[in-house]
């Protein structure tokens, strides 16, 4: 895909400088300045709590800053709301869409904002107003279609159309590629690509340092609520942003290939009900890490849970360490040595408003009970040690898992099987909404883990990930496996070949 030019000069379409926000006991962001020009897409990256979202916030009105100055096209402008940063041309799209689901497409780019006849909606003017809204970004269905009966990422582009139907001339996007398949993405950058050759200025935020590259003509880099630095396209390289963000260098340490002897883990003809038709055979030795990647649908995660016993497979035998594991219960997988760190945290992994240290030992009550009472004083010191080996912040035992950041909620996630000392653990996209910062530590405790002899089988859809950890790559395309891939083979070119059904 070819990207847009981007402007490179002249007065910036917006600028903000030397902005300052407090909360309670919190200095969000400190003398953090950015500017934006027309038609340029500027990618705004930093970990978890280095000020991004409270600095998107203050553009959008959000929040007021303490202090700073705003400009929009070189004129001294306020933004005390949301009202008023509409009015002025500058919208938010959350990654969280706003959109009713109840109401045509039409009437959700107009909502609250519809265009009347006297007292009467004119429906006209609407429908007019909407297409060509719809135009802009890539769509080509009728206003009156409902907007339930909309893929996720055709609902985003209507949330993008909605900003500009109200006259956006800036555009912040907040993680939008979150929840969206691949094919979806691909055409999220293809508007975006093109609104900015339309002269809108795109804010693009995102964890997915390949977007980064992608899209963006400039990044700036926020860490603990100041300004880290800025980098050219030319500069934009992997690991000149990680340096900004983090502050240093990030070690990679060579690992060495492991010793295979026989498989702890092994799959034999095993179907899935959402893939009847296929049979997967798969083996995972002691201390390996071994990557599913696959294109959206390719039946990565269905193969998992079908291990792990949440869905009962149509067929096949699992066998861990030697021993046959009943199908389609989970608590056999787990009094087997499997566990499983599923995909969406918030609502499979966690209890969120539960405390994280007993988040933390759920799994592990049974080794901490006799008679059927559970000895919480133990309890309560295991739950410490795991917290602190798996470096949490905070690691208060008491702190509820809601507040937490995404990396210290996966790390509690990852603490709660640990306890139980698995033989082999399951990942369904493991940094998944997770900053670069605690993606890397999180890498860095699955080697530990692999070093210790668990066996380690992971979901994931970031290529880059899948080559940082694998030792094997398999590849998934409809349902089967349809590749192998070692280690000193593995490159996205390999993978996604295979992921396209190309064999050859």
């Amino acid at each position: 895909m070819s990207r847009s030019g981007g402007s490179t000069g002249g007065q910036p379409l917006l600028e903000v400088r030397n902005i300052s926000k407090r909360f309670p006991g919190v200095r969000a962001l400190e003398n953090v300045s950015l500017y934006l020009r027309a038609g340029e897409v500027l990618a705004v990256i930093g970990e978890n709590g280095a000020g991004k979202s409270t600095l998107m916030k203050i553009l959008a009105g959000v929040h007021e800053p303490d202090s700073g100055e705003f400009r929009l096209n070189g004129e001294p402008v306020t933004v005390d709301n949301v009202r008023t940063a509409r009015h002025l041309g500058i919208a938010l799209i959350h990654q969280e869409l706003a959109l009713a689901d109840n109401l045509d497409v039409g009437s959700n780019l107009f909502l609250g904002q519809e265009p009347r006849r006297g007292w009467f909606l004119d429906s006209r003017q609407q429908k007019r107003r909407a297409a060509e809204a719809l135009s802009r970004v890539g769509l080509d269905f009728p206003p009156e279609t409902p907007l339930s009966s909309l893929s996720m990422g055709q609902q985003q582009l209507v949330e993008i159309a909605r900003a500009l139907a109200s006259g956006a001339r800036v555009m912040i996007m907040d993680e939008p590629t979150s929840s969206l398949s691949q094919g979806e993405t691909d055409r999220l950058y293809h508007a975006i690509e093109e609104l900015a050759r339309q002269g809108v200025g795109v804010i693009y935020i995102s964890h997915r340092l390949g977007e980064v590259t992608r899209l963006a003509d400039r990044v700036t880099v926020l860490r603990d609520g100041r300004n880290a630095g800025e980098l050219a396209r030319e500069d934009m390289s992997h690991d000149a942003m990680v340096r900004l963000m983090v502050g240093r260098d990030l070690v990679r340490p060579h690992r060495p290939t492991r010793t295979q002897g026989s498989p702890v883990l092994e799959v034999c003809g095993l179907r899935t009900p959402a893939h009847p038709r296929q049979s997967i055979d798969l083996a995972v030795f002691p201390g390996e890490i071994v990557g599913m990647a696959g294109l959206v649908g390719s039946g990565r995660t269905e193969i998992l849970r079908s291990i792990f016993g949440i869905d009962t497979p149509l067929g096949g035998e699992i066998r861990v360490g030697g021993g046959h594991v009943t199908p389609g219960s989970p608590v056999r997988a787990i009094q087997a040595g499997l566990g499983l760190v599923p995909e969406d945290r918030k609502h499979q992994g966690l209890f969120l408003e539960m405390a994280i240290g007993p988040n933390a030992t759920l799994a592990s009550l049974t080794r901490h009970s006799r008679w059927g009472f559970v000895n919480s004083k133990a309890e309560a010191r295991r739950a410490v040690d795991l917290l602190r080996e798996l470096d949490v912040r905070p690691p208060n035992p008491r702190q509820t898992a809601q507040y937490l950041s995404g990396g210290n909620q996966q790390k509690v996630v990852l603490a709660k099987w640990l306890a139980l000392k698995p033989l082999v653990l399951l990942l369904d996209e493991p940094t998944r909404g997770v900053d670069i910062g605690a993606k890397e530590e999180i890498y860095r405790l699955l080697e530990a883990l692999s070093q210790s002899g668990v066996a380690i089988l992971f979901v994931s859809s970031e290529l880059e990930e899948v080559l940082r950890l694998s030792d094997r790559t398999l590849v998934m395309h409809e349902g089967r496996l349809i590749g192998e891939l070692a280690r000193d083979r593995l490159s996205e070119e390999a993978v996604m070949q295979l992921a396209t059904g190309k064999t050859n």
